[in-house]
């Protein structure tokens, strides 16, 4: 179990929640067994939703995982680009988290995009607000005529989760109590030199800024 994950508050609601509904369910049954069926009916409902809510938490905590919580303008990654060739460029992704990936990409341009992820007011009570994650990397070409023929290249640059928390909110309606929006956002740059970008997360999405040189 990651780190992330151990130190969020959403793990401690899922515990807590949990707690209360097995405390509520052990009061039902001894009341069923006093012969209560009355007080029984009630804490049983109600240790059963204590645990849709632990349940709730839970998914919520392990869905997360891989997303970075958003303030006003935020470094998502710096992205290295060599050309290699006509239209065929590597791209080194080193992540905020300190991961570091390289990709060959075929286009005249690089495109990434994400996945942001808007919490209503009462879910920012448990420290969920502003979250995204960077999505894709690829290729893009000027023509429209290449898009449609030339050779494609994508690569994945979300991390690999139990729960995808973006794709559930766009499939199920249940979701949508905790989460106000969520939608995705892309940015692309030509590619005709060697050049350093920093992809940045803004009010109004993602975006590419030239990145001053590493101090070494």
């Amino acid at each position: 179990m990651s780190s992330e994950l151990i130190n969020s508050p959403l793990v401690f609601a899922a515990i807590a929640f949990g707690i209360a509904g097995a405390i509520l369910l052990f009061g039902g049954i001894a009341a069923l067994l006093r012969a209560r069926p009355l007080r029984f009916a009630l804490r049983t409902l109600a240790g059963l939703l204590m645990l849709s809510c632990a349940a709730m938490a839970g998914m919520l905590a392990i869905g997360l995982q891989g997303y970075q919580a958003f303030t006003r303008e935020d470094v998502a990654a710096r992205l290295t680009l060599r050309p290699l060739g006509p239209q065929r460029f590597s791209a080194t992704v080193r992540f905020a988290d300190g991961r570091v990936a390289v990709y060959e990409v075929a286009g005249d341009e690089v495109y990434v995009d994400a996945h942001i992820l808007k919490w209503r007011p009462f879910a920012n009570l448990l420290g969920l607000h502003t979250s995204y994650e960077l999505d894709r990397l690829a290729g893009r070409y000027h023509a429209i005529e290449q898009e449609r023929s030339a050779p494609r290249t994508v690569h994945s640059l979300a991390q690999d989760k139990p729960i995808d928390l973006f794709g559930l909110r766009r499939r199920h309606a249940f979701l949508a109590p905790v989460v106000d929006a969520e939608y995705g956002s892309a940015t692309f740059v030509p590619v005709d030199g060697p050049a350093e970008f920093e992809v940045r997360v803004s009010t109004t999405g993602l975006l590419m800024r030239k990145a001053d040189p590493v101090q070494k």
